[in-house]
């Protein structure tokens, strides 16, 4: 358990910035976390996220606004159910992320620590960028651990990578005021003709650098897709102090 990850494999993961684990988590595991999450979004148990909220292109403009109550996450997963907190601390998990980081492994809690919902209809794109932008630690080297608990098809909104993006070096001028490429920069015009869709079976697990380029589309089917996802860091790697980052404690996952 010690070095779960082949040479390739952790080779890939360096390289392209991103680590396709296909059936990890097995099937009794991922109904529970799945019962919970669709018990939990019929529910509204808070703390929610709405569409309304995030504000992307083509969101309903208030909550009041037609559609404006769905749901884009539940936050604090940790703190929600026990069972999220045996997938985000499962032991083969923690060793994988050890082996990547070459140190002790630590979850955030401020960041992620979510189950990403993306519904039919009011499911709103996400554009391209890199989760770093909103994180404050000394070193962009922190791991989102993205775990399918259904389908993801490029049809319902399926997770887009631009493999090898987190060792770019960008001009300003290439980001919008929210840190996201811009689409009208003619660089990034042949950064958008790289990306790729990730088809995900349910089980799955993708593990991507925080500074790797990703996006996401519209669900255009007519079922909720429900991925839970969690960020990780090294021990030598704690969030900046008085930042967003440090506002919530980290759980220290192995020695």
């Amino acid at each position: 358990m010690s070095n779960p990850l082949s040479p390739a494999q952790v080779a890939f993961f360096r390289e392209q910035g991103y680590l396709l684990l296909p059936g990890m988590v097995p099937a009794d595991l991922r109904e529970r976390l799945l019962a919970v999450t669709r018990d939990h979004l019929q529910r509204a148990v808070a703390p929610l996220e709405y569409e309304a909220e995030v504000g992307y292109e083509g969101a309903p403009a208030s909550l009041e606004a037609e559609g404006g109550r769905t749901a884009r996450r539940l936050r604090a997963a940790w703190q929600r159910d026990p069972v999220y907190r045996e997938w985000a601390g499962d032991k083969q998990l923690v060793a994988m992320l050890h082996q990547l980081f070459e140190e002790p492994v630590c979850l955030t809690l401020a960041h992620h620590n979510c189950v990403m919902t993306k519904h039919p209809a009011f499911g709103t794109a996400t554009g391209w960028h890199r989760d770093i932008r909103y994180w404050s630690f000394p070193r962009n080297e922190l791991i989102s651990v993205w775990l399918a608990l259904g389908a993801e098809t490029p049809e319902n909104g399926a997770l887009k990578f631009i493999p090898g993006s987190h060792k770019l070096k960008l001009q300003p001028e290439q980001m919008d005021e929210l840190d996201f490429l811009r689409p009208d920069v003619a660089a990034n015009q042949a950064l958008f003709a790289q990306g790729m869709a990730l088809s995900l079976a349910p089980g799955d697990v993708v593990l991507f650098h925080s500074g790797l380029f990703h996006a996401a589309g519209r669900n255009e089917s007519d079922q909720v897709k429900c991925s839970a996802v969690f960020a990780y860091h090294g021990k030598s790697n704690p969030p900046l102090p008085g930042t967003r980052s440090a506002a919530s404690e980290d759980v220290a996952l192995d020695s």
